[in-house]
């Protein structure tokens, strides 16, 4: 009984040994593909189809529309936006990634692809490091937001105001829409009582 039951096990050891020397070298295979992949904007685009597919279109027009085709002509691919900051953040981007793909092929995903995971301010700060630096009238709501973010839940955050996706934006003014923005403003100042 005990010699069958060694039998059986080293047999399945064998299975089990293939099993993981295929995972070892499959994991890193395809985490490598994946990375190079996702550098490339349509390829994102071909999993989240609607409405990431009219945002990828805009990129290729020759003005920028929106604060999005803005960014792609300097460079910046829908991976720099939509992951964190350093490897942790992109491992998180990967997973997600990873999951949605899951569902893509399963057929279980939904049209539109709505953004599952909101931009934190992290994804805009790592390029955008000086924005709160200066202390002039211009650049008071950048330079106070992170005192305003530690005193409240009802601060703003940057794609609040700067909305990535929208062309409805004022290319003079980092495609904000004054409409939009001007009532985050007021949830500080509120203009409509007299007070600021």
């Amino acid at each position: 009984m005990f010699k069958q039951l060694l039998t059986r096990f080293r047999r399945s050891f064998k299975y089990i040994k293939w099993f993981i020397l295929a995972g070892i070298i499959l994991i890193p295979v395809t985490g490598v593909t994946s990375m190079q992949l996702e550098n490339h904007d349509g390829f994102c685009a071909s999993c989240h189809t609607d409405p990431e597919s009219e945002y990828v279109a805009r990129t290729h027009g020759t003005t920028a529309v929106d604060l999005a085709s803005f960014h792609t002509g300097e460079g910046v691919r829908c991976i720099d936006c939509h992951s964190g900051n350093g490897a942790s953040g992109r491992i998180q981007a990967m997973a997600l990634g990873a999951h949605d793909l899951l569902k893509f092929v399963s057929r279980q995903f939904p049209q539109p692809a709505p953004l599952t995971r909101a931009i934190n301010d992290i994804n805009c700060t790592k390029c955008h490091t000086d924005t709160s630096q200066g202390r002039d009238f211009n650049n008071h709501y950048h330079y106070f937001l992170p005192k305003w973010q530690q005193l409240s839940d009802n601060a703003g955050t940057c794609t609040e105001c700067h909305q990535s996706h929208t062309t409805n934006g004022d290319v003079q003014i980092a495609f904000l829409n004054e409409q939009h923005t001007v009532p985050i403003c007021q949830r500080c100042h509120n203009f409509n009582r007299g007070q600021g």
